[in-house]
């Protein structure tokens, strides 16, 4: 949200379209499932039982009254005892069957979905390359004729991972043995077998369906459906002709549904992200308005706007598994219509992780946007993700603990949460098809919690990375998603070149300040020697100006007033 700003130009687009002659960006949907697939259950007491922890603070929590200052300067006094449908700034039931006390339930799987795998420009062409959904590890790679393969990340042979191996001629071996497959994952060489033996049909490796659309891989996770192209996300904005986007990847130490709340979440960008790019300001955080015009099986829409200007100009779509879309059609002053999209692709990694493929763009972009390099917009991308990180992996920690729907958590507003809620809500009706999920009145934990660690930011984030007691090596290179350099740069191409090319540089520019320095020394003429100093002067400068760049591409944010 915060970064769409560089796309926007300051004065050409000045008229935006009236709510009513907007139109939602269609959208390729499949057809919704048969009746047959929809159960209403009916609860006939609490779906989950409250911890003892919070009953206990529930009764503390009635000896508070929340002062509510509304438009005319009058105090409300909130009595204790009110029900949360009284409450009229509170989100309340979206539904009948909510309000009557029922869950409808739809038929859903989740390896029955595309989920995005990677930027088709930042795949290596000359390694393979790890991932994983949800706790499915894969292994992509581009074999000799440059097509994607997908294979589970385990040698046949050992249980060695494929993606701690390497490509030989298109083939992909592992270092463990050997053993080299292709194509569909067949087994075309085991340097130990006698000279005159077969390989055996079962040294296969499983592999799972890939397509490559609008430059991004996409993986479908099961194995026992075919792949089923009409659920693969199409985005016509993208399409439009002069269309241009920034696109970026980082990996996140938070869940995937917290990941995608925060993202729907317009409600915290003035205060998080204050004064990041030209957008954010604090002294602009008001109520916003919202209203969905669309529920389904497989996600929701609708539109939202701030309180104050009265309209909604901005779209947002939520589709199944993992995307989500923030759209918005501007004319400018020529009566031209311009297009413009905030898409956000959020891969589950793992319990506690998520790997996020943001892509901002439009068919026109502001002129200032020009005048910087990708990386600039790379590295503030970064810095947006940051500044929220601590407060997303610590809320991670709560729901991990309490293990309660977000329901008996969240306080939601209906002036900021409505999509939150909207998401929640969502979760109970499909949640029963995922590994495990958080929803609003439901919740399903992993069979096997894993360990989560609250990841914080700015200068702890940075010593934590390069402890040896994280697996750290240095505060750039350090294993650790609390690291900028692990989080991002190792995932684009161009961040990373980036950082290699200003690196040369640094080591260039000091090596010659180093050698003028010396000539200095040995000059008897003043005039040499004053020019050999000043030229000295400019190339520490320049050591400067490459160590200001590094530093902007792999150091985490800091926020300024924190006490450190």
């Amino acid at each position: 949200m915060a970064l769409l700003r560089p796309f926007l130009p300051h004065t050409s687009l000045s008229k935006p379209l009236p709510f009513s002659l907007l139109n939602p960006t269609p959208k390729r949907n499949p057809p919704p499932p048969p009746p047959s697939t929809k159960r209403t259950i009916a609860y006939l007491s609490q779906p989950h039982k409250p911890s003892p922890q919070l009953i206990q603070l529930k009764k503390q929590s009635t000896k508070c009254h929340a002062v509510i200052e509304t438009e005319g300067g009058v105090s409300v006094d909130e009595k204790e005892g009110t029900r949360e449908e009284d409450h009229p700034i509170l989100l309340g039931p979206s539904s009948l069957e909510e309000t009557r006390g029922e869950r409808v339930v739809v038929d859903y799987d989740w390896t029955e979905e595309w989920y995005p795998l990677y930027l088709t420009q930042n795949v290596p062409d000359d390694a393979p390359l790890g991932l994983t959904v949800f706790d499915k590890q894969v292994v992509l790679y581009r074999d000799g004729d440059g097509k994607f393969q997908c294979y589970e990340d385990r040698c046949p042979h050992r249980l060695a991972k494929l993606s701690e191996g390497q490509l030989i001629d298109g083939r992909l071996e592992c270092l463990y043995h050997g053993w080299q497959f292709e194509g569909e994952g067949k087994c075309v060489k085991i340097p130990q077998l006698p000279a005159n033996a077969k390989i055996p049909r079962s040294a296969c490796v499983k592999t799972y369906e890939v397509r490559e659309s609008q430059g991004v891989v996409w993986v479908w996770m099961s194995r026992k459906t075919p792949p089923d192209l009409s659920k693969l996300p199409w985005f016509e904005n993208f399409a439009r002709p002069g269309f241009q986007d920034t696109s970026t990847t980082h990996e996140l130490p938070y869940d995937h549904s917290i990941l995608l709340e925060n993202l729907m979440d317009p409600a915290h960008i003035p205060i998080s992200h204050d004064r990041t790019d030209w957008t954010a300001k604090r002294e602009d955080a008001q109520a916003l308005l919202f209203e969905v015009t669309e529920r389904t099986d497989r996600g929701f829409a609708g539109w939202w706007g701030k309180e104050k200007d009265q309209s909604m100009p901005n779209f947002l779509r939520f589709d199944a598994p993992c995307v989500l879309q923030n759209n918005r059609e501007l004319v400018d002053k020529d009566g031209e219509k311009h297009y413009f999209t905030g898409l956000f692709l959020c891969r589950p990694s793992g319990q506690g992780k998520s790997m996020l493929i943001v892509r901002f763009g439009g068919t026109k972009r502001s002129p200032l946007a020009k005048l910087f390099p990708k990386w600039y917009f790379h590295q503030n991308a970064s810095k947006v993700f940051e500044q929220d990180m601590g407060f997303l992996s610590s809320q991670n920690e709560v729901l991990m603990k309490e293990k309660v729907p977000t329901k008996e958590l969240y306080l939601s507003l209906k002036s900021s949460d409505t999509w939150v809620a909207e998401y929640r809500k969502w979760m109970d009706k499909v949640g029963h098809g995922m590994p495990y999920h958080f929803g609003h009145s439901t919740i399903s934990l992993p069979e096997v919690p894993a360990v989560v660690e609250h990841a914080p930011a700015g200068l702890v984030a940075g010593l934590s990375a390069s402890s040896p007691a994280k697996g750290g090596i240095g505060t750039m290179h350090a294993p650790n998603l609390s690291n900028r350099y692990f989080r991002h740069v190792i995932h684009c191409k161009g961040c990373s070149s980036v950082v290699k090319a200003f690196q040369a540089w640094k080591k260039a520019l000091f090596g010659m300040a180093l050698a003028l320095t010396a000539l200095a020394i040995l000059a008897s003429g003043r005039q040499w020697k004053a020019f050999l100093l000043v030229s000295m002067t400019l190339c520490l400068a320049g050591v400067y100006a490459c160590s200001s760049a590094i530093a902007m591409n792999t150091t985490n944010f800091i926020r300024t007033h924190r006490r450190l």
